[in-house]
């Protein structure tokens, strides 16, 4: 099973313990590329995707298109001062 985390290039503190680690952090330039990033996640067999808390809110597929899919698993993280 495959796990990514997505976050903006300029948040430079969350995921930094995974990314640390070697695993697959990405970080996009543009927040409303977001689902597009998903959705080429999914298509290379990624079943997790963890969000931070900020580029969840660029996503408009989450609730609609993944949430009714049993096999993906999209988990949003909230900050640290959240």
């Amino acid at each position: 099973m495959k796990i990514s985390w997505l976050k903006t290039k300029k948040d430079d503190k969350s995921f930094k313990v995974f990314q640390n680690l070697g695993f697959n952090v990405y970080d996009l330039e543009e927040p409303d590329d977001t689902d597009k990033k998903i959705k080429e996640l999914i298509e290379n067999d990624c079943k997790t995707i963890v969000l931070s808390n900020e580029i969840a809110a660029f996503s408009k597929d989450i609730i609609t298109k993944y949430n009714k899919q049993d096999d993906i698993s999209i988990i949003i993280a909230s900050g640290k001062n959240n």
